[in-house]
């Protein structure tokens, strides 16, 4: 299979170097920079790249759009006619977003946070894909195989609503650590303390429902101990998330 990448980013890189592992490294590469198309191609033994679309082969077997979801419509405008299978790997956009410049499109969404230089294993990272015919949806749950052993099929409503509980799981639990650590800063102390709650609380959500797994003032919504602890943020947007979130947590567990 020829594979080509569009994108150079933390998601693209990641999925570039776990497809090279399997056999699989894309063939050629593009990026809007030549920075970022070059360390990638460095890090896969020197694959060809381009930061110019025209320059794409149109020989490829599978194009993959690894970029953001704001430049994708711009990208599709100007890329060469080609007979391969297009796919992105985003959460939040359709399918059809391929329709106008392509016969065969679809989805390659493994959902999970990358960054550039942490490599990730991508045995349990799940796969959600879909395509527009039969064939391209087995092509792309049998490569979504080889790269892991969690391959779902997802259509694009059912895709809305799983990005949208990932940036709860993840992009404001992670929002909710750099507060953690900027209160932790101010009074001396180290971020690394809260490492085994983190690591327990997350184990807890994995054996258990994490409905289940709710402690804490907030479920009983003790007041005292809330009132102390809201007294203690000066800044009025913490003071804010954390009423919320108390509130929250209160009628989640105490529904009327």
């Amino acid at each position: 299979m020829k594979i080509i990448l569009i994108g150079a980013g933390n998601l693209a890189t990641q999925l570039a170097l776990a497809l090279q592992k399997k056999g699989l490294a894309p063939a050629c590469i593009y990026s809007r920079t030549d920075e970022s198309a070059r360390r990638l191609s460095e890090r896969l033994h020197h694959t060809d790249y381009t930061t110019d679309l025209a320059q794409l082969p149109t020989d490829g077997d599978l194009y993959i759009f690894a970029v953001k979801d704001s430049v994708l419509p711009d990208l599709l405008s100007c890329m060469p006619a080609n007979d391969g299978l297009w796919v992105h790997t985003a959460g939040s956009v359709d399918r059809e977003v391929f329709r106008p410049y392509a016969a065969r499109y679809g989805v390659f969404y493994p959902m999970q946070t990358f960054s550039k230089e942490r490599e990730v294993g991508f045995d349990n990272i799940p796969f959600f894909i879909e395509a527009n015919s039969e064939d391209d949806t087995r092509l792309l749950h049998d490569l979504a195989a080889r790269l892991s052993g969690k391959v779902y099929r997802a259509d694009s409503e059912q895709r809305k609503y799983l990005h949208l509980a990932a940036v709860f799981a993840c992009n404001f639990t992670n929002h909710l650590y750099t507060l953690c650590d900027r209160i932790l800063q101010e009074h001396g102390l180290p971020f690394e303390a809260m490492l085994p709650l983190i690591r327990e609380t997350a184990d807890k959500a994995a054996d258990m429902p994490p409905f289940d797994a709710q402690t804490g003032p907030a479920i009983r919504y003790d007041r005292n101990i809330i009132a102390k602890q809201e007294a203690l943020l000066d800044d009025p947007t913490l003071r804010e998330i954390y009423s919320l979130m108390s509130r929250s947590i209160h009628e989640t567990h105490n529904p009327e």
